[in-house]
């Protein structure tokens, strides 16, 4: 019978994926209980939470396993995760990720940044952290991030069998889209494989911050929010959709550009930024300036309706966005 490396005091070992809608968290957590229940021969269970369900919103996977013998009645989130799979780095901007982590979990994030990067970016104190270039790749392989991230998160759970995973993929993609197999395996071993890890050990006199409870408030007659009121106003000036961008971003030529406002007419978030100058006869145009990457979540919509190639689909670079960004009057006010 197959060991769980730990587990908490209800008997139950925990993985908690942190996600946005589009890279696949939901499935993966799916396909994780799969290979614990089928392969591995444990109980399990897998669930997810969301709000709306669309591309960029926030998505949280929960798996829960205990040993056969063990009954799970416990259908609430988790928690306090052994294992954390972070799908997107900059989901720590606006969400504790890390949150219930103990002192000797792992936390898998899809970056290509260092693991003492990571460490000052999640404000970790102490734990394993591994890291896998999950987006880079998907691209290169043509398939997505999840895979990669199952791949990781394989290795690092080492009571799963990642050859039984592997026939998972094949049974479910063989049939309805074949071609789709061999790049899926790839991207899953390449995740398997390319993972690393780093243990930071707690410095002397430091401890763990105690559990809050933050993403599920407990909310009451005193306590809730008065019927009807935005909390969280979508056109706010200090919302970032930066988290929803799945790898790539729109690059600004201005030399190509012509003015004609389709990028304008079709991006769903007002990125873009203009202002009035007098063109060469004198008279007042709107000229755009860039873009407020504060607001893209990466649809490239404007890609696709550029006339004239002045807006390009590129991989998202670490630090371009903040260095090309061009800010919004009313953000500039602040």
């Amino acid at each position: 019978m197959v060991q769980l490396p730990k587990v908490n005091e209800l008997g139950f070992f925990e993985i908690r994926l942190e996600s946005i809608g589009g890279l696949g968290a939901n499935l993966a957590g799916k396909m994780i209980a799969e290979a614990g229940v089928m392969g591995a021969g444990l109980n399990g269970v897998s669930f997810s939470s969301y709000g709306s369900e669309k591309k960029g919103s926030a998505v949280k996977a929960h798996i829960r396993f205990c040993d056969i013998d063990a009954r799970i009645r416990d259908t609430s989130p988790v928690e306090r995760p052994h294992v954390i799979g972070i799908f997107h780095e900059n989901l720590s901007k606006t969400t504790n990720v890390i949150s219930g982590m103990y002192e000797d979990s792992i936390v898998l994030v899809n970056s290509k940044k260092s693991t003492d990067q990571l460490k000052e970016q999640l404000k970790l104190k102490g734990g394993i952290i591994a890291v896998v270039d999950a987006t880079g790749i998907s691209m290169e392989e043509n398939n997505r991030v999840n895979m990669a991230m199952l791949g990781g998160l394989f290795r690092l759970c080492g009571f799963l069998d990642p050859e039984f995973m592997k026939g998972v993929i094949h049974k479910s993609l063989a049939k309805k889209y074949p071609g789709a197999v061999q790049p899926a395996l790839n991207t899953f071993q390449r995740g398997y494989d390319e993972v690393t890890f780093h243990t930071f050990e707690l410095e002397e006199g430091d401890r763990m911050p105690d559990y809050v409870r933050m993403d599920t408030p407990v909310l009451g007659y005193e306590t809730q929010p008065i019927g009807g009121t935005i909390t969280n106003p979508g056109n706010s000036i200090l919302k970032d959709l930066s988290i929803s961008r799945a790898g790539r971003m729109p690059h600004f030529d201005d030399d190509k550009c012509i003015h004609c406002a389709a990028c304008d007419n079709v991006c769903p978030d007002f990125c873009f930024v203009w202002e009035e100058l007098p063109d060469k006869k004198g008279r007042p145009q709107m000229f755009l300036q860039g873009i407020d990457y504060q607001y893209c979540k990466g649809c490239l919509k404007c890609v696709q309706a550029c006339p004239t190639d002045a807006l390009a689909s590129e991989l998202e670079e670490d630090g371009y966005a903040e260095g090309h960004r061009v800010a919004h009057r009313f953000n500039l006010a602040l």
